[in-house]
């Protein structure tokens, strides 16, 4: 992924000045909110109060102000870091500086496609557009706030301000007035950042659900702060249909913005930007891969467009979660950097740029929730960490292909929450002694020590998390885990953002291989690998399962990037492709998590014309998918035997 650099800012002092109250008909309560000093109330009630002041101080619903933070940021202050788009605060005001020269598909030595039966494809994007006015909303807010833009970065409390009064001035601007929620729609949509007034509507409507359901939470910064059920509000349902082209759940608004299928040079395997197929009938589909842009969605959108560069299936955009489809599901985009999982992925492009950025907004978890759970129920895929990965979690095809595999959407990725979203939360069985943990660590209070974020060396921002770190021994000061592959030399993984050798995240299960007091060691990569699980405070929680071990007489067995077919099973006009094992192998006495029964398929298609040699070459062996390290891995069935994974 590419490192880019934003000016860092250190937490301001909160700016003392009073806020007048602009509501002719303010209530009694509001009026009292305002006027009680902070002294006064409770330290977790400060953000509550600060709502309740900057929609009295501008003339904005308190309830609609709530609803829009709660859809940016879910309240949270974020220590006052960038999100993946540039956004501060729990109002997410925007303030993009500088942008990184393309996308993550630009970085490393992976090739999307991931098939050396055609030449690799290394594409090199331009700089991004940063004109975009939604990038640039701390200016506005300084404007009409006063406020000096650090301290609308850094202080929750000038944030709210500064959303509350852009907010007033897109209902001033729209020629809109009045107390009553409802009559607030438009700006809604409008601070969703959509240029598009009809794709805002989206927004809109997942604001109005949340007040007419209401909301109650403690923040990451332990703010309690409350939203009332607005059960009188009627329903909004004014989101566009979608685009007939394309493949989404209804209300969504999705837009088709095609990829090219184009020849572009004189060879008959220059075209690109995917291949056309026939899936679910000639392969079936059994993964969705989460991706992070690490570029804008103007900027995405123009790549995506380009036949000489690569393809996924769909871009979703941070400020308001609108979502484009580019290549349909039946036919193969070039994302994920292995061909195997390429041929049985649909992947999903989630706006995101500059390094240091550490965290999605709720708009964009929730429009990217709503489409996984309508294509996994379309393609019957299961909700679980075997079946939605992340690119992290795809594995190298050969060894010379795996120390440059993508490492997005990154440790900062919440899915515990995204599970919740889906509606297949990643539960498990307490302090069971099953034999397998899911991982599952508080994402708020799990802050690993992780560098190089925006410079080599230098520590990222203290920020929530769904890594957990493996060490060598049953302590908080053992070495890291090696990964051979990742360092040749044999020396220990690091904590620099993108090491996720000794590095297990969210909803991962693997086998458990002891337990000693407070820490919990599991198989990975050949190793042992310590974790502190305390029971009061847990980072896995006991899960059932099929586990595989080598067979009986076995030492080790190879463990494989991708489940090809065997050479005989090749047509005699297909070269057969070699199975190749990774760097690393399985050895006797451990045991590995089964994720699923994998078929040895091929999917040649290396032409423009799909009638010359497109073709699913099917085999004889059968793979089983583990989770081998942070990576998913293959093992020949032959090679294993399969266990329950009680103990």
């Amino acid at each position: 992924m590419v490192h880019s650099v934003l000016p860092r800012e250190i937490r301001m002092s909160r700016l003392r000045r009073p806020f007048p109250v602009l509501l002719a008909v303010a209530t009694t309560t509001v009026s009292l909110a305002v006027a009680i000093p902070a002294a006064a109330e409770p330290a977790d009630g400060q953000r509550q109060r600060a709502f309740a002041a900057a929609a009295a101080e501008f003339g904005v619903p308190e309830s609609i102000l709530l609803g829009v933070s709660y859809l940016q940021s879910r309240w949270d202050a974020n220590a006052a870091t960038p999100s993946v788009t540039a956004g501060f605060g729990p109002m997410h005001l925007t303030d993009v500086t500088a942008a990184p020269p393309g996308t993550h598909h630009d970085a490393g030595t992976e090739d999307a496609r991931g098939d050396e039966a055609r030449p690799a494809l290394h594409p090199r994007a331009t700089l991004g557009e940063l004109a975009d006015p939604a990038l640039h909303t701390v200016a506005r807010a300084a404007e009409l706030t006063g406020a000096d833009p650090a301290a609308l970065r850094s202080d929750p409390v000038q944030n709210i301000r500064g959303g509350a009064a852009l907010l007033a001035a897109y209902q001033r601007e729209l020629g809109a007035a009045g107390a009553d929620p409802a009559g607030w729609y438009d700006a809604v949509a409008r601070y969703g950042g959509a240029t598009d007034p009809a794709a805002g509507t989206v927004f809109a409507d997942e604001v109005f659900a949340t007040l007419r359901t209401g909301a109650d939470r403690v923040t990451d910064d332990g703010q309690h702060v409350r939203l009332a059920a607005q059960g009188n509000l009627p329903p909004a349902n004014r989101g566009p249909a979608n685009d007939p082209m394309t493949e989404c759940p209804a209300g969504l608004g999705c837009e088709w913005i095609p990829a090219p299928y184009e020849q572009y040079g004189p060879g008959t395997g220059d075209y690109g930007n995917h291949d056309l197929a026939n899936r679910p009938e000639s392969q079936q589909i059994r993964y969705i891969v989460i991706h992070d842009t690490e570029g804008s969605y103007a900027t995405t959108l123009r790549l995506v467009q380009d036949p000489t560069y690569v393809s996924w299936q769909y871009t979703l955009r941070s400020a308001d979660g609108h979502v484009a489809q580019h290549v349909q599901a039946k036919d193969v985009a070039w994302h994920a950097g292995n061909w195997y999982v390429n041929a049985k992925a649909i992947g999903l492009e989630h706006e995101g740029f500059a390094a240091q950025g550490t965290w999605y907004t709720e708009a964009m978890y929730r429009s990217s929730a709503r489409l996984v759970r309508f294509l996994a129920r379309r393609h019957h895929i299961p909700l679980d960490r075997q079946h939605i990965i992340g690119h992290d979690n795809v594995p190298g095809t050969i060894p010379s292909t795996v120390r440059g595999m993508h490492w997005d959407p990154g440790p900062y990725w919440d899915w515990a929450h995204y599970f919740d979203l889906l509606g297949a939360p990643l539960r498990g069985f307490g302090n069971l002694p099953t034999g397998m943990v899911t991982i599952r660590p508080d994402f708020a209070t799990n802050q690993p020590a992780f560098t190089g974020c925006t410079a080599a060396g230098v520590p990222c921002p203290p920020r929530g998390s769904g890594s957990v770190i493996l060490r060598t021994e049953p302590r908080a000061d053992a070495p890291l885990l090696r990964d051979i592959a990742l360092r040749p030399d044999g020396s220990p993984s690091t904590m620099h953002i993108s090491d996720h050798g000794s590095r297990v995240e969210t909803g991962q299960q693997f086998a458990v291989a002891e337990r000693r007091g407070d820490w919990t060691a599991v198989w990975y990569l050949g190793q042992k690998g310590w974790f502190h699980n305390p029971p009061g405070n847990p980072t896995a929680v006991s899960s059932l399962g099929l586990v595989v071990t080598p067979k009986p007489g076995r030492d080790s067995i190879p463990v494989y990037g991708r489940a090809y077919p065997e050479a005989a099973a090749y047509p005699a006009d297909i070269p057969a492709q070699a199975v190749t094992p990774l760097q690393y192998s399985l050895p006797a006495g451990q045991r590995y998590v089964l994720g699923m029964i994998s078929p040895s398929e091929y999917y040649r298609a290396v032409t423009f014309d799909t009638s010359v040699g497109h073709v699913v070459v099917r085999g004889q062996l059968r793979y089983f998918q583990i989770q081998f390290g942070h990576r998913v891995m293959f093992v020949n069935a032959d090679d294993v035997t399969l266990l329950p994974s009680l103990w």
